[in-house]
């Protein structure tokens, strides 16, 4: 499938090529405190799938619980996660954040990793009240 994007403010803009099968929701506590979210969803991809079409992200590394380095690459100006990648045999690993996707309306997450780290209350969501907007 092919998507566009973008971080908030428009500075850095990208292409690529996914399978839409390959969305996961990760609930690792990385992903907490980089998102300041209970989880963030992925489209997991090859780095060669995606092609910067505008700016050039800042990139943060830190070494996950698994022991694998995880760059973050977001927008210095907005702040925006943008993708992430790997190192050595994993260089070639990279997820797109499914928030800066275009088409995320047609991205629906397949799996689930790092459960033991959900937030206790997450099955309680489907089920609080809700408003359209506020």
């Amino acid at each position: 499938m092919q998507i566009d994007g973008q971080c908030h403010c428009g500075r850095i803009t990208y292409e690529a090529e996914i399978d839409p099968e390959a969305v996961s929701v990760c609930h690792c506590r990385d992903c907490q405190t980089l998102t300041g979210s209970p989880f963030r969803v992925t489209a997991i991809c090859s780095g060669r799938a995606i092609r910067l079409t505008g700016g050039t992200p800042k990139i943060y590394g830190k070494r996950g619980d698994n022991g694998r380095m995880r760059f973050q690459h977001f927008c210095g100006d907005c702040g925006s996660p943008l993708f992430t990648s790997g190192e050595g045999d994993q260089a070639d690993d990279w997820g797109i954040r499914w928030g800066s996707i275009r088409q995320r309306d047609a991205l629906r997450p397949a799996r689930q990793i790092w459960c033991q780290s959900a937030a206790v209350w997450i099955d309680t969501v489907p089920v609080l009240p809700g408003r359209p907007q506020d």
